[in-house]
């Protein structure tokens, strides 16, 4: 701020310098112009030609000599200012390149990443589905097992009753056989010998 201030001050000075001069230098200007008119068939165009190319020379070089820091400062500073601008530039482009970079960087690794869940659950739903199958099987092995032993167990339970079914018809049979076959004798004998039986026993 206080150089800027102070540039302000000299570029004021300058240009009350330039003005002064300026003043200065016509005032010469017009009394010649007026000497001039009074004097003009004396004096001539020569003479108020050289006075003003004096004019014009003394102004040109006192503007460069007064103007020439200042102007080549002013250029310099704008040269320099513009620099900085451009290298700020220069910097936030890289910064953003990296950022950039970096946010392509985490894409793909996002990309990659989503990749590896995806296959891991793929690889989890199969090992899921095959342990879901192989217990399918082992129930369906123990029902299939179950289920036979009870046939098992059925047909055996069936086969007792109809042996037991068929033994009773058998005896029936053949107590109605004897029944009919057996004459009182046949009974006396009968009798005699399980007597003769309890005796011995």
């Amino acid at each position: 701020m206080r150089r800027m201030s102070i540039d302000r001050l000299r570029r004021w000075r300058c240009l009350m310098f330039v003005l002064g001069l300026l003043i200065f230098q016509a005032s010469p200007l017009l009394a010649s112009e007026d000497a001039g008119h009074s004097t003009e068939g004396a004096k001539g165009w020569v003479a108020t030609d050289t006075q003003r190319v004096m004019n014009f020379v003394v102004l040109a070089g006192g503007l460069y000599f007064l103007l020439r820091k200042p102007t080549s400062k002013a250029l310099r500073d704008r040269i320099e200012g513009i620099e900085k601008q451009l290298q700020d530039l220069e910097a936030r482009k890289q910064a953003a390149e990296k950022e950039l970079a970096g946010y392509t960087e985490k894409i793909a690794r996002l990309d990659q990443e989503a990749g590896q869940i995806v296959a891991e659950y793929e690889r989890q739903g199969q090992e899921a589905r095959a342990r879901i199958i192989e217990e399918a099987k082992a129930a369906a092995e123990k029902l299939e097992e179950q289920a036979k032993r009870n046939i098992e167990y059925e047909m055996k339970s069936a086969r007792e009753r109809l042996q037991g079914e068929v033994i009773d018809k058998a005896l029936l049979k053949a107590e109605s056989r004897l029944k009919e076959r057996m004459t009182a004798e046949d009974q006396d004998r009968l009798v005699d010998e399980y007597l003769a039986k309890v005796v011995a026993s």
